[in-house]
Protein backbone atom coordinates (compact mmCIF):
# COMPACT_ATOMS: atom_id res chain seq x y z
CA UNK A 1 0.00 0.00 0.00
CA UNK A 2 1.58 3.31 -0.61
CA UNK A 3 1.16 6.29 0.81
CA UNK A 4 -1.61 8.72 0.44
CA UNK A 5 -1.52 11.97 -1.27
CA UNK A 6 -0.15 15.01 0.09
CA UNK A 7 -2.52 18.03 1.20
CA UNK A 8 -1.33 20.72 -1.47
CA UNK A 9 -1.62 23.41 0.97
CA UNK A 10 -0.27 27.37 -0.30
CA UNK A 11 0.58 29.69 2.44
CA UNK A 12 -0.17 32.97 1.37
CA UNK A 13 1.58 36.18 3.76
CA UNK A 14 3.82 39.10 3.27
CA UNK A 15 5.57 38.58 6.97
CA UNK A 16 8.11 37.00 5.98
CA UNK A 17 9.02 35.44 9.17
CA UNK A 18 5.41 34.37 10.01
CA UNK A 19 4.93 33.25 6.82
CA UNK A 20 8.79 30.79 7.20
CA UNK A 21 7.32 29.53 10.53
CA UNK A 22 4.48 28.13 9.31
CA UNK A 23 6.60 26.67 6.17
CA UNK A 24 8.54 24.99 9.03
CA UNK A 25 5.98 23.50 10.36
CA UNK A 26 3.69 22.06 8.11
CA UNK A 27 6.97 20.69 6.34
CA UNK A 28 8.11 18.83 9.34
CA UNK A 29 4.77 16.51 8.96
CA UNK A 30 5.02 13.89 5.76
CA UNK A 31 1.42 15.17 5.51
CA UNK A 32 1.59 18.27 3.42
CA UNK A 33 3.68 19.59 0.40
CA UNK A 34 3.60 23.59 0.55
CA UNK A 35 3.72 26.23 -1.30
CA UNK A 36 4.49 29.77 -0.38
CA UNK A 37 3.63 33.38 -1.31
CA UNK A 38 4.12 36.49 -0.66
CA UNK A 39 1.44 38.10 -2.49
CA UNK A 40 -1.90 37.72 -3.51
CA UNK A 41 -1.28 38.15 -7.12
CA UNK A 42 0.97 35.50 -6.80
CA UNK A 43 -1.14 33.03 -5.12
CA UNK A 44 -4.23 33.34 -7.93
CA UNK A 45 -1.39 33.43 -10.88
CA UNK A 46 -0.85 29.46 -9.54
CA UNK A 47 -4.09 28.71 -8.77
CA UNK A 48 -3.75 26.09 -12.01
CA UNK A 49 -2.01 23.91 -9.55
CA UNK A 50 -5.00 22.78 -7.89
CA UNK A 51 -4.69 23.55 -4.08
CA UNK A 52 -6.38 21.68 -1.59
CA UNK A 53 -6.74 24.37 1.18
CA UNK A 54 -5.20 27.75 1.47
CA UNK A 55 -4.01 29.99 4.20
CA UNK A 56 -4.12 33.68 3.68
CA UNK A 57 -3.06 36.75 5.51
CA UNK A 58 -5.93 39.23 5.75
CA UNK A 59 -3.78 42.85 5.22
CA UNK A 60 -1.07 41.51 2.95
CA UNK A 61 0.14 44.89 1.93
CA UNK A 62 3.72 44.50 4.23
CA UNK A 63 5.71 44.58 0.59
CA UNK A 64 3.62 46.55 -1.42
CA UNK A 65 0.61 49.03 0.06
CA UNK A 66 -0.78 49.04 -3.52
CA UNK A 67 -1.08 45.21 -3.67
CA UNK A 68 -3.78 42.74 -3.56
CA UNK A 69 -5.20 42.91 0.22
CA UNK A 70 -6.40 39.36 1.52
CA UNK A 71 -9.69 39.93 0.98
CA UNK A 72 -9.22 40.76 -2.76
CA UNK A 73 -7.16 37.79 -3.11
CA UNK A 74 -10.24 35.55 -1.35
CA UNK A 75 -12.23 36.77 -3.80
CA UNK A 76 -10.00 35.89 -6.37
CA UNK A 77 -9.79 32.38 -5.21
CA UNK A 78 -13.25 31.94 -4.76
CA UNK A 79 -14.11 33.44 -8.63
CA UNK A 80 -11.66 30.88 -9.84
CA UNK A 81 -12.67 28.18 -7.95
CA UNK A 82 -15.48 28.21 -5.07
CA UNK A 83 -14.18 24.97 -3.64
CA UNK A 84 -10.79 25.57 -2.62
CA UNK A 85 -11.14 25.89 1.46
CA UNK A 86 -9.57 29.66 2.56
CA UNK A 87 -8.48 30.17 6.16
CA UNK A 88 -7.74 33.56 6.83
CA UNK A 89 -5.02 35.00 9.64
CA UNK A 90 -4.78 38.28 11.04
CA UNK A 91 -3.27 40.03 13.72
CA UNK A 92 -6.18 41.73 14.18
CA UNK A 93 -8.50 40.32 16.89
CA UNK A 94 -11.57 42.34 15.28
CA UNK A 95 -15.05 40.64 15.49
CA UNK A 96 -15.39 43.09 11.86
CA UNK A 97 -12.56 41.65 10.52
CA UNK A 98 -13.44 38.22 11.08
CA UNK A 99 -17.36 38.85 9.92
CA UNK A 100 -15.66 40.77 6.66
CA UNK A 101 -13.85 37.76 5.82
CA UNK A 102 -16.58 35.14 6.85
CA UNK A 103 -18.86 37.40 4.50
CA UNK A 104 -16.36 36.85 1.47
CA UNK A 105 -16.74 32.89 2.31
CA UNK A 106 -13.37 32.04 3.97
CA UNK A 107 -13.68 28.67 5.78
CA UNK A 108 -12.54 30.13 8.98
CA UNK A 109 -10.58 33.54 10.70
CA UNK A 110 -7.56 32.79 12.80
CA UNK A 111 -5.84 35.21 14.66
CA UNK A 112 -2.22 35.24 14.59
CA UNK A 113 -0.84 34.25 18.40
CA UNK A 114 1.51 31.52 19.51
CA UNK A 115 -1.61 29.23 19.46
CA UNK A 116 -2.51 29.90 15.59
CA UNK A 117 -1.21 27.04 14.28
CA UNK A 118 -2.75 24.54 16.61
CA UNK A 119 -5.73 26.19 15.46
CA UNK A 120 -5.10 25.90 11.52
CA UNK A 121 -3.91 22.23 12.33
CA UNK A 122 -7.78 22.17 13.90
CA UNK A 123 -9.67 23.69 11.46
CA UNK A 124 -7.35 21.74 8.36
CA UNK A 125 -9.02 18.61 10.16
CA UNK A 126 -12.22 19.89 9.90
CA UNK A 127 -11.51 20.85 6.47
CA UNK A 128 -10.80 17.34 5.64
CA UNK A 129 -13.11 15.84 7.90
CA UNK A 130 -15.93 17.47 5.66
CA UNK A 131 -14.70 16.72 2.04
CA UNK A 132 -14.53 13.14 3.03
CA UNK A 133 -18.09 12.96 4.08
CA UNK A 134 -18.88 15.10 0.78
CA UNK A 135 -17.30 12.41 -1.14
CA UNK A 136 -18.70 9.36 0.70
CA UNK A 137 -22.05 11.38 0.29
CA UNK A 138 -21.64 11.84 -3.56
CA UNK A 139 -20.63 8.24 -3.74
CA UNK A 140 -23.68 7.31 -1.84
CA UNK A 141 -25.99 9.53 -3.90
CA UNK A 142 -24.13 7.77 -7.27
CA UNK A 143 -25.68 4.67 -5.90
CA UNK A 144 -29.27 5.44 -5.58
Amino acid sequence: MGNPPKIKLYLVDDDAVFLKSLEIDFTSTPYFEVVSFQTGEECLAALDEKPDIIILDYLLDGLNPLAMNGIQTLDGIKAKDDNIPVIMLSGQDRIQVAVDCMHHKAFDYIVKSETAFLRIERTIADILKIKKMKSQLEWYMDRM
